[in-house]
């Protein structure tokens, strides 16, 4: 056996693991596990501050379909990032924390030790599918390889492992390197799919939805959707599943037109968040089949038939009991044309964010990446903004994280440098992360932030001022100049106030591929609301229970 420190096991773990890049920030207690990234031949990119070591690490995963790995202090480091954690959680992305604990000797005692969490580990395993500590060098290895078989089993999510300080400087005997096998999925019940099937052939207007669970399942849906004539949706993650140049490929908005007629959902790797709550109301006599893997999921949401299994492999097996027993006959593509046609007019009211987003979707390429940040023009772009490949929209799902956007763009350029990444930023999300612009000056990264400043928390302002009698308080910001800002970092700036001054700026950035910010300017609280279409109110003439309507009030 091996010989080495416990940083060396771990490290030997990662690399078995095909790990070539991990993103930290160093510390005393992990100072041993930097020195064997380094001995190892790791790459290690820095980041400024602990929250974006996790969100760089879950912007690389959900680009790339890979595990990633970040590496902070214990204590305060693992609670800057614990906002990653949590998106990663949500998002269903296998992303690894590295983190130390103080020495053994004063673990649990209370001493007051440099960055001493009562319970980090049981802390930890609240919000991490997986969470352990490494008491031995000789453990390191299999602790790697256990996590990674968590993060990838079932539902993928994120795992972490603690390693007291003293543990990863500590030499002894390295346990062998070791891939443990995928967990398989819960078998396929065939009695199952045949009631789905059954249910489907009944149907007259099917619709499917898609979330991140269904990622490596698009060939079939495609052909699902086309057998059917129904639309495919997606909301964030599901995005690009079916590309909105397809037909059937629909937006949210454009689905809810829709929706009146619909008498069969089709959930596919989804929480089916739309649907279930925030469109007002359920068409009577509607049924549900559900796809997941996660068994939880069907106690949320209870489904006509529920099929508890793999996306890719229960939906090849749904398609071939469909096409076998299903008679066709439906014409719906007149009537989802229709419903195109009839949408985009009104989403087309939501200025200026629909002009911007026009002008991001032609200068960008099809398999160009983009993060959404919340802000108006990122709310916007969940039904306004074509999306044609999956993976290409990084989204923070229900977490909704304020500064993340950039952070995870510099993650997925990171994990993809060959193709143009774009961050959908709003002034008060951007300042959140802003000393990660070094971060990109420093390592070379060619992220473009689009940074819409209108001088508030949009949302904020127009909340206050609708709900609460125009009471004003928090949400209107002073901001530094940042096209001076970006020159102060040592990147490229520039300041543009219409879309057709963005075009040829963008287009620069872009062919540049290198880190640029570009201000867009937008006059406070003129932005057209986006959440008609987002939480849209009920159909007129349509009977069934709905939500308070307060919830439009936006």
């Amino acid at each position: 056996m091996a010989i080495g420190t416990g940083g060396d096991g771990l490290v030997a773990g990662l690399k078995a693991h095909g790990i070539d890049t991990v993103f930290g920030l160093p510390g005393a207690q992990i100072y041993g596990l930097f020195d064997a990234l380094q001995r190892a031949g790791v790459r290690v990119i820095g980041a400024r501050h602990e929250q974006a070591c996790g969100y760089l690490a879950f912007g690389y995963a959900r680009a790339s379909g890979k595990p990633a790995v970040f590496a902070v202090v214990p204590g305060p480091g693992v609670l800057n990032s614990g906002a990653a954690a949590l998106t990663a959680l949500g998002c269903n992305e296998p992303v690894l924390c590295l983190t130390g604990e103080v020495p053994t000797t004063f673990l649990g005692t209370g001493s007051g030790h440099l960055h001493e969490m009562p319970d980090q580990l049981g802390t930890l395993r609240k919000f991490y599918k997986r969470a352990e500590r490494v008491e031995h060098p000789g453990v390191a290895t299999l602790a790697v390889a256990e996590a990674f078989q968590t993060m990838r089993a079932g539902r993928p999510g994120p795992a972490a492992i603690e390693t007291p300080w003293e543990v990863f400087t500590r030499t002894g005997e390295l346990g062998a390197p070791v891939v443990l096998p995928p967990l398989p999925p819960p078998p396929l019940d065939s009695d199952r799919i045949g009631a789905a099937a059954r249910l489907i052939a009944a149907s007259r207007a099917p619709m499917i939805f898609v979330g991140s669970g269904a990622f490596g399942a698009q060939e079939d849906i495609r052909r699902l959707g086309e057998r059917l004539q129904a639309p495919v949706v997606g909301f964030r993650s599901g995005r690009g599943i079916l590309s909105n140049a397809h037909e059937l490929g629909l937006t949210i908005a454009e689905a809810y037109e829709l929706w009146p007629q619909t008498d069969l959902v089709i959930g596919i790797g989804t929480r089916l968040e739309v649907p279930r709550w925030r469109w007002p109301y359920r068409p009577e006599g509607q049924k549900t089949v559900r796809l997941d893997i996660d068994p939880v999921e069907m106690r949320r949401s209870i489904p006509d038939v529920a099929i508890l299994a793999d996306a890719a492999e229960s939906t090849a097996a749904l398609l071939a009991t469909v096409e076998r027993i299903d008679q066709g006959g439906r014409d719906r593509l007149g009537a989802i044309r229709n419903a195109r046609a009839e949408v985009a007019p009104r989403v087309e009211r939501i200025q200026p964010q629909m002009a911007f987003l026009r002008v991001l979707r032609e200068v960008l390429p099809a398999n160009g990446i983009v993060t959404d940040e919340l802000s108006q023009v990122g709310f916007a772009s969940w039904y306004g903004f074509p999306v044609y490949e999956p993976r290409t929209f990084v989204s923070t799902g229900y977490q909704g994280n304020l500064g993340a956007g950039y952070q995870a763009a510099l993650g997925a350029k990171v994990a993809c440098p060959d193709r143009p990444v774009v961050a959908i930023c709003g002034d008060g999300g951007f300042m959140f992360g802003v000393q990660e612009v070094a971060t990109a000056a420093q390592f070379g990264i060619g992220v473009v932030a689009l940074v819409f400043n209108n001088g508030s928390y949009g949302n904020v302002l127009r909340d206050q001022i609708n709900g609460f009698g125009g009471r004003v308080l928090g949400a209107e910001l002073n901001n530094p100049d940042f096209v001076k800002l970006a020159e102060a970092f040592g990147v490229s700036g520039a300041r543009v106030a219409t879309p057709s001054e963005l075009r040829p700026v963008l287009e620069k950035a872009i062919a540049a591929n290198t880190p640029w910010i570009i201000e867009v300017t937008v006059p406070r609280n003129t932005e057209a609301s986006p959440w008609p279409f987002i939480h849209p109110p009920r159909h007129p003439g349509v009977a069934g229970p709905g939500v308070p309507q307060d919830v439009f009030k936006r």
